[in-house]
């Protein structure tokens, strides 16, 4: 059974920082891509950024130079760096993995979300 759990949300004020973390957990052999995503109320979850095992990444374009993804391939885990935050950022923020290998094979999970709240 494999967890991602995210941590590291809160309120900020516009101009803020945060940095989000996420950790896989389980009987895991490896993390191909690992991704974050956003969604604010009423509207459809969007992709944030991603990063590769080897390192690649690629952001959302209203957030490059803002945010930063990264992640530590030894811990299962993987960072989002939010600087220069946004009321416009405000969102539930979920950690994707894609795919994971264990004893079954490979499969994506998702983590359980953390709130992201900008505004004065």
């Amino acid at each position: 059974q494999v967890q991602l759990v995210e941590s590291g949300g809160g309120w900020v004020q516009p101009g803020g920082s945060l940095r989000l973390s996420c950790v896989a957990s389980g009987s895991i052999f490896s993390i191909n891509a690992m991704a974050w995503y956003r969604q604010a109320p009423g509207k459809q979850r969007e992709l944030v950024a991603t990063i590769t095992d080897g390192g690649s990444t690629n952001y959302r374009y209203s957030v490059k130079g803002r945010f930063t993804i990264s992640r530590d391939n030894a811990k299962n885990t993987v960072y989002l760096q939010m600087n220069s935050l946004r009321p416009e950022d405000t969102a539930v923020y979920y950690c994707n993995a894609d795919p994971v290998y264990t004893d079954y094979g490979g499969d994506d999970y998702w983590g359980q979300g953390t709130q992201v709240t900008v505004s004065s």
